[in-house]
């Protein structure tokens, strides 16, 4: 039996964490079971080395960037394979040029496109553990690249499904996933098992416990994934294709900061403006989430769109260089807000589950300033000041209590 486990950042922060990593990998090892060992770096190292980049430059290089942050991983893993050593298990620890990762170019936000494993197989074949880099991948260059903030899930997942693992374990600081964060909503309730698709929508609206882009990639692949903690041994979530069919009509509510408004205002009324904007943003991998089109006056329109707080400046500036381009009278930027969203395989079936929310909401006095639905989530666009109360009020206004 193969088994991945990736363990994040808070898990091996110190020599103690490693130490408890390195002895719950061992107790599968010793099962007689291959173990690959996914690391990110320690603790807040890779905060630490951004600052560092931003002190030496306020607009760093993308690939310089990466070559800095490719480090902190580095050290986790050398320190991790020290540490099986010491306890007398053998084990080797890779980087994603050893391995190799192969990536697109685009740094910063590389996507992987395949992995060779050979190394791998012949390591493990040698009844090593291995330790592997996660969060890096190597370019057509040989450059190193970073695949996002929480990419190393995205490694985790993708080494699962090439290898064709058993089972692939994300170690995190909580022991899975809840119907709400639970240092904001204290009555929040764990998840056993939860779909991709929700899973997905919990990543991308805030949820900070999967990468996006690993649960993509663990739906293609039918990798089935187990989140838990790796302080303690309770059950974890599963996530996996189908969760149960007695299921609750939401799952949960999310919450995400790193947003911000961009209004595109008084543009021709006419076909193709749209595309112009929306295509100019997507060729800088700049991504849009909610759109709102108004019609103005005089035959213009405004468009107003939302995109994370990290690519406001990047996306004000191109819409802003191009403005001729669309005839806009002007571009504008709203910060301060947040998303907060509802998500539920079961509410495709179900009508009043976007009233529901919204009655909750003007209960509490908060304005909704832009919506977005889909199959399974409601999201609108609120003042940031207003977020923690919502959510809690959204929470108890679906019975997601435990």
């Amino acid at each position: 039996m193969l088994v991945v486990k990736k363990f994040g950042g808070s898990s091996v922060a110190d020599k103690e964490k490693i130490f408890n990593v390195a002895k719950r990998c061992i107790e599968e090892y010793e099962k007689g079971n291959q173990v690959i060992v996914v690391l990110s770096a320690m603790g807040k190292t890779t905060d630490g080395l951004i600052a560092k980049a931003y002190e030496m430059n306020p607009n760093p290089p993308k690939r310089e960037l990466d070559m800095l942050l490719a480090t902190g991983e580095q050290v986790s893993v050398a320190l991790m394979s020290m540490a099986f050593h010491s306890l007398g298990v053998p084990a080797v620890s890779l980087n994603a040029a050893q391995v190799a990762m192969h990536t697109t170019s685009a740094y910063g936000t590389a996507k992987l496109k395949r992995i060779d494993t050979e190394r791998i197989r012949h390591e493990l074949d040698s009844r090593k553990i291995v330790v592997i880099t996660g969060f890096q991948g190597v370019n057509k260059y040989d450059d190193l690249t970073t695949l996002g903030r929480g990419g190393s899930d995205t490694t985790a997942v993708a080494l699962a499904a090439a290898l064709h693992a058993d089972a692939c374990e994300i170690y995190t600081d909580v022991d899975g996933v809840y119907t709400a964060d639970p240092r904001v909503v204290p009555d929040a309730r764990k998840l056993p098992e939860v779909s991709y698709d929700e899973m997905l929508e919990f990543a991308s609206l805030g949820a900070k416990v999967l990468h996006n882009r690993s649960v993509e990639m663990a739906k293609r692949y039918g990798v089935q994934l187990v989140v838990r903690s790796s302080l303690t041994r309770e059950e974890g979530t599963v996530v996996k294709e189908e969760a149960k069919m007695e299921r609750m009509l939401v799952s949960g509510v999310a919450a995400d900061k790193n947003v911000a408004r961009i209004s595109v205002i008084g543009v021709n009324n006419m076909p193709g403006v749209a595309f112009k904007i929306f295509n100019l943003l997507a060729k800088h991998n700049i991504n849009v989430d909610i759109i709102i089109q108004s019609i103005g006056r005089e035959e213009r329109k405004d468009i107003s769109f939302t995109v994370a707080k990290t690519d406001l400046q990047e996306a004000l500036e191109l819409l802003r260089d191009q403005k001729e381009v669309f005839s806009a009278q002007d571009v504008t930027s709203e910060e301060g807000v947040a998303k907060i969203s509802i998500i539920g395989a079961g509410m495709s079936s179900n009508p009043g589950v976007a009233a529901k929310m919204f009655e909750a909401l003007s209960n509490a006095n908060v304005n909704i300033k832009m919506i977005a639905t889909s199959e399974i989530r409601i999201t609108v666009l609120i003042d940031e000041a207003d977020v923690e109360r919502s959510m809690r009020t959204v929470h108890d206004a679906f019975d997601l209590a435990d």
